[in-house]
């Protein structure tokens, strides 16, 4: 018996509209993170590109549970010294919803090149309108 190894060149991606709208950060990026690897497939290869791409409409309204919108902090660096940036989740959500969700799933995606082809296959938008509709995007319920 052979083991089937899928190339990149037999991979049909699709295009797949989730509504974030009510849904917790948590729980629906993980989701996001596993289509977007492709381990929704009975052909799954770990080493390959295989994911659909993956438009996150509504960003705007996700929540997260318990004190979680109190205390949880963004952090990032500079460069410099001393150059540690927080920002609190309630004001980035205010200012830049599309990067709370595109945070929480990309620390759930390989940290190598392969991660970051997957990644450029994630379009998250704060509001419904989204430029992809010649796409044909079918949409998901998670």
């Amino acid at each position: 018996m052979k083991t089937l190894s899928i190339k990149a060149k037999d991979i049909k991606k699709k295009w797949f509209l989730i509504d974030a709208n009510k849904k917790t950060l948590g729980r629906l990026s993980t989701q996001i993170a596993s289509r977007l690897k492709g381990k929704h497939s009975p052909l799954y290869t770990p080493h390959t590109n295989m994911g659909d791409y993956i438009i996150v409409i509504n960003a705007r309204k996700i929540f997260l549970t318990g004190k979680k919108p109190e205390n949880k902090v963004y952090n990032h660096h500079t460069g410099y010294i001393g150059g540690l940036k927080s920002i609190p989740f309630k004001r980035l959500i205010k200012e830049n919803p599309t990067r709370v969700i595109h945070e929480a799933v990309k620390g759930m995606l390989p940290k190598n090149s392969l991660g970051r082809q997957i990644f450029r296959k994630l379009k998250v938008y704060a509001e419904e309108n989204h430029p992809h509709e010649a796409q044909k995007p079918e949409k998901i319920e998670l």
